[in-house]
Formats: C-alpha cells, sequence, structure tokens
C-alpha cells in the first residue's frame, strides 16, 4: 500500500496531538508516555522516535519484540536481526525493518555502531508487515544520523518535525536490498541448516543428508524450496557468505576465509560473495572498520 506525503504528515501531526493530550491513537499504544533514557521504553513519545541514547540504539542479546516497528542501522559495522523466520544480515548502507510484535534479536560485532528508529507505522502508513532489508541512501544515512541528536520530545510543528516527515518519506522509497537466510520450522529440515552453519567448510552434499534423514534427494530438495524458498546449494552459499562476515571484519586474510567457508577457489568466492552484499570481500573487510564520522556541532 503507498501513501502519500499528506498521509505521513497527518499521521506525525496526529499522533504527536495525541501523546499532548495524554491518549492513544487507534490500536497503537505507542504514543502516550515518555519513556526513560536507559529506564525500558515503554510506549513512543513521538511516532518516529530515535536518540542517540536510547534503548534502540543498546544491545538487547535476548529474543524480544516491541508494539511498535523498529529500523536497526549500523552506521558503522553491519548487523544480524535473527527471528524465527529468518535472518537478515545488513551490511553498510542497509538497515533492517522489523514490524510491531515480531520477536527478534539483534547480534552485532564490537565495532559496530547502531542508530536506529522506533515508528508508529500505522500512523506513518508504513504498511510493511514482514522484515526486510532495505537500502539506506546518503540522504537517508544523514537523516537517521541528525534525528539521533534530537531532543526526545521534538516540536513536529517545527524545523524538527518537518525533518521526521523528511525521513519517513525517503524510507518509504528505500528499495530492498539485503543478504536473508531464511529459516525453515520443519525439524529434519532445522537439523540440515544447523549442520550448515556450524560447519560451512563441509563438503557433505544433499544425498548425504538425504540418506542420513531416510529420505529421498526429491523430498529434501521440494522441502528446502517449500520451507526457506532457496534450493539447498543457494541457502548453503548463504549461510557460507553470512559466516564469511566476522572473518573478514577481524582482519583474516581473504583466501583463509575463503577455505574455512568450503571454497576451494578465491575467484569463486570473492564472485559469490559480490553477487550477494554487492561489495568485494576486500572491501567489506576494510569498510567494516570506518569510523562513522562525527555530526557537525
Amino acid at each position: 500500500m503507498k501513501h502519500s506525503r499528506t498521509d505521513m504528515q497527518s499521521g506525525i501531526q496526529v499522533a504527536a496531538d495525541t501523546v499532548r493530550a495524554g491518549g492513544n491513537p487507534g490500536k497503537s499504544p505507542g504514543n502516550a508516555a515518555v519513556p526513560g533514557r536507559r529506564g525500558g521504553l515503554r510506549r513512543l513519545p513521538r511516532p518516529v522516535y530515535g536518540h542517540i541514547d536510547s534503548q534502540s540504539n543498546i544491545l538487547i542479546p535476548r529474543h524480544h519484540k516491541h508494539t511498535w516497528a523498529q529500523l536497526s542501522y549500523a552506521t558503522q559495522g553491519y548487523l544480524q536481526v535473527w527471528t524465527p523466520d529468518a535472518r537478515f544480515v545488513a551490511l553498510a548502507q542497509r538497515a533492517v525493518w522489523i514490524p510491531a510484535g515480531v520477536t527478534h534479536q539483534v547480534r552485532q560485532s564490537s565495532h559496530t555502531v547502531i542508530r536506529s528508529l522506533y515508528l508508529d507505522a500505522d500512523a506513518l502508513g508504513l504498511d510493511w508487515p514482514a522484515c526486510r532489508v532495505l537500502a539506506v541512501s546518503p540522504l537517508l544515512h544523514e537523516l537517521i544520523r541528525r534525528f539521533s541528536t534530537l531532543p526526545i520530545e521534538y516540536d513536529p510543528d517545527g524545523p524538527d518535525g518537518r525533518l521526521a516527515r523528511v525521513l519517513v518519506d525517503q524510507l518509504a522509497v528505500s528499495p530492498d536490498a539485503g543478504l536473508i537466510l531464511p529459516w525453515p520450522t520443519d525439524p529434519r529440515l532445522q537439523s540440515v541448516c544447523r549442520q550448515l552453519q556450524s560447519h560451512p567448510d563441509s563438503a557433505l552434499d544433499l544425498g548425504a543428508f538425504s540418506r542420513r534423514l531416510g529420505v529421498s534427494d526429491k523430498t529434501l530438495t521440494r522441502l528446502f524450496q517449500r520451507q526457506t524458498g532457496l534450493g539447498f546449494r543457494l541457502w548453503r552459499q548463504r549461510a557460507r557468505l553470512v559466516h564469511a562476515l566476522p572473518l573478514l571484519e577481524r582482519g583474516e586474510r581473504i583466501t583463509d576465509v575463503a577455505l574455512a567457508c568450503g571454497y576451494d577457489s578465491l575467484s569463486s568466492f570473492i564472485a559469490a560473495f559480490r553477487a550477494h552484499t554487492g561489495v568485494t570481500p576486500r572491501a567489506f573487510a576494510a569498510g567494516a572498520r570506518e569510523d562513522d564520522p562525527p555530526l557537525p556541532g
């Protein structure tokens, strides 16, 4: 569903008016109380909320969920969002959209810097019911960083409110662009996927897993396609690339990473990595450690 700029402006204004009045707009419980900075966010103070010292920028290692939508964005490094259905990987210039009510866990490296947003998706007209990885344009990148420095209770009628509207406009037109590893629900297939994830250098083929499970190759092939939307080979390739990310970020040699991920050919590893991430392993390794430049004073 597409929404006009006027719809988004109205959503921001109506929700903000309700905050001031102490009420609850519609079915969303997220806009009635001002949270403590680190004491746990119970309700959103504004329909678009994100502060540099907010809960959205602090790693919550356990699985959890919110009554609002979340946009997790790493301005430095990369992050993974794990849900029961998939692993969503956001490299540079990408962010993960997490709808309200979705159980998730955010994983990050020691180099990662998160600048995330919490949003009242209903009020803003962002009709995205499932998790997705979005490309972050240079403009949206700067808007997210600047927004994290605004007062928590910014004036929706002033310059800060207009900044929020531009940010939502830019977010609404962001295309899908990410590395997603779907996770199956079938216990048999989960055991295969855990094996592939734990031992990315394994040379076991589909036939070996079929014999282990006592099913035919055709049955396992159909199961992979039905449960993950991917074939066995493509799923394993994505799992290997996800495994490669922390190794590259730590500065390990690309040849060693390729071998650790089951690739006999360095060129094939580089080609696969670039096809799924849009960058070479060397470029990723360099960018993962780049500092996010400070905001102008």
